[in-house]
């Protein structure tokens, strides 16, 4: 990691979970990361620990609606202003609502859609130009995907969302071959857990929360630091491999 450090990561949904375990990680070997959400405050409390704990970098709180378009222009804009531009982008940032495809609500799908896939390839474009006005060819783009993104699993609940992560499966070769054409070196990742203990499955079932608990009874799920550990060994690659995706997931329960 030492050739990343002093440099500046843009994590998304940086408030909690994943987000929150990578944007420390990093921070932890020395980069600069500008953690983005809409509940900036957990993230300034994470700063202040990392700080606190004398970690080498410098964790950036920035508050950012990703289904806004424009402010996630306006944060990019602000990125170049006070840190020249982004050398890697993790596009953390998802969300599911268990609605059914044969009665599920048009509003949460659009919510999935616009969290999960647009503004994943808004993010991902402006990274991309960020890095090549500034001649960066060795940048990083690690989309955080899903087992849902390669194969459809027998729960109704998540066929929508399902459909988002296959859509980031072929962002993301959609993306390494467009660099390839462009003969650039910058690199593009997915990172696809499986069940991860976070708040993910709270928030999913909120009025089922017997569900939710019932969703770690079968196995035993990662941990959110299990992913970030996949972000930098995928990071620590040496320049010249290409680490297309990374799956995992936890242990069955004995």
């Amino acid at each position: 990691m030492e050739r990343w450090r002093g440099r500046v990561a843009l994590v998304t949904g940086a408030s909690a979970g994943i987000g929150a375990a990578v944007a420390v990680e990093l921070v932890r070997l020395g980069m600069k990361v500008v953690g983005c959400a809409r509940d900036v405050g957990k993230i300034q409390k994470l700063a202040a620990e990392c700080q606190s704990a004398g970690h080498p970098g410098v964790l950036v709180p920035f508050k950012c609606d990703l289904t806004k378009e424009e402010e996630i222009l306006a944060m990019f804009a602000a990125i170049k202003e006070q840190h020249k531009g982004v050398d890697v982008c993790i596009n953390n940032a998802g969300l599911a609502h268990p609605d059914l495809l044969l009665s599920g609500k048009t509003s949460s799908w659009k919510n999935m859609m616009d969290v999960n896939v647009l503004a994943l390839s808004i993010c991902t474009r402006e990274a991309y130009q960020s890095m090549k006005e500034r001649n960066v060819d060795d940048g990083h783009i690690i989309n955080i995907n899903s087992v849902c993104g390669h194969r459809v699993v027998p729960n109704p609940d998540l066929h929508f969302y399902t459909a988002t992560k296959y859509a980031v499966t072929a962002l993301t070769e959609g993306l390494r071959q467009e660099l390839r054409a462009e003969n650039s070196h910058i690199r593009a990742t997915s990172i696809s857990p499986g069940l991860v203990e976070t708040e993910f499955a709270s928030r999913f079932y909120k009025e089922n929360p017997d569900k939710a608990a019932g969703a770690y009874s079968a196995y035993k799920p990662l941990e959110a630091i299990d992913v970030a550990n996949a972000v930098t060994y995928v990071l620590r690659a040496p320049p010249h491999v290409q680490i297309g995706d990374v799956q995992m997931q936890g242990t069955e329960q004995v």
